[in-house]
């Protein structure tokens, strides 16, 4: 088994997973379509693992995964030497790729990054992505940092607590009258809900937790789609349906009397965790100490009670 991974490899199975195509690929490193095939294939030879689904646009498998997560932490540590030695350009800035949930981007997220000295030149480019999921992005190496409810730590990758986002079920103070005046399972199981996305279980998960030992089942029939954290808070207030809604962005509207905490007793709290590629790069650890800082004041600390 050769140990080494040649870069220009290594590079050129980075080009085409960012591009899609070994064509795209080939334009973009100014070479032919072949000696790109040629440079992905003996890669796969070197390491024995098949590393593309030629599929279009192309596919990385799992071992294929590892390879571009090394490329990508490789052409930060070159644009890291690159600066440090005087060599990047005037103009240029360091780019730092990090997953966040809406509602971490909606509440305290965005107060972290404005902690980033502004000397050190750092564009940030967001994916927003549930927390549950932010880990996957960081597996394939298409961001460098996440925050993500996993406390495991991605290959290649640190982790460290951020804190527990708490969120309370509420309801406009109308929709409550109306929909929730009988008991609380029953009542919910019936009444019009407000969710993020089809992939959104977290208030059947609630409603599930309010039946245990009573049987199953989740949140109500009527839905309402809303795919942004602000517009779900809105749709919520307006009386649309209930939701879990964070405690930072419900808390104003219940002192304005939009809001009402309908189970004062059924908080969830949700831990999340940072999780960033192992490298010595200035820009990724001046980001993960505002983030930490942020995250300690304004998320609870300690272990997430037991549900």
């Amino acid at each position: 088994m050769v140990s080494e991974l040649p870069l220009d490899q290594v590079r050129t199975l980075l080009a085409v997973v960012d591009e899609g195509t070994f064509d795209a690929a080939a334009s973009a490193l100014h070479v032919t379509p072949s000696a790109v095939s040629q440079r992905v294939k003996a890669l796969e030879q070197r390491t024995g693992r098949v590393l593309l689904l030629r599929t279009k646009p192309v596919r990385t498998t799992e071992s294929g995964e590892v390879v571009v997560r090394f490329a990508r932490q490789l052409a930060r540590l070159e644009r890291d030497a690159r600066a440090e030695l005087g060599m990047s350009g005037a103009g240029e800035a360091t780019r730092v790729s990090i997953a966040v949930n809406a509602d971490s981007l909606a509440t305290w997220f965005l107060g972290a990054l404005t902690r980033v000295p502004r000397e050190l030149r750092v564009g940030f480019e967001l994916r927003r992505e549930d927390e549950d999921h932010t880990a996957a992005l960081l597996r394939e190496g298409l961001v460098m940092a996440a925050v993500t409810s996993s406390p495991d730590a991605v290959p290649g990758c640190s982790v460290r607590a951020l804190g527990r986002m708490r969120y309370l079920p509420v309801a406009n103070p109308e929709f409550r009258d109306v929909y929730l005046g009988g008991p609380l399972r029953e009542a919910l199981v019936e009444a019009p809900v407000v969710t993020f996305d089809r992939l959104d279980d977290f208030q059947d998960t609630f409603v599930g937790r309010l039946g245990r030992g009573r049987g199953g089942g989740g949140a109500g029939a009527v839905r309402h789609l809303v795919p942004t954290s602000e517009g779900f808070l809105e749709a919520v207030a307006a009386g649309l349906g209930w939701g879990m809604v964070p405690e930072m962005q419900a808390a104003p509207l219940i002192r304005a009397g939009r809001l009402v905490n309908f189970a004062p007793s059924r908080s969830v709290e949700v831990p999340l965790y940072w999780q960033q590629w192992r490298l010595d790069s200035p820009a990724l650890a001046a980001v993960a100490g505002a983030v930490l800082g942020v995250a300690g004041e304004v998320l609870r600390a300690g272990p997430s009670p037991s549900p």
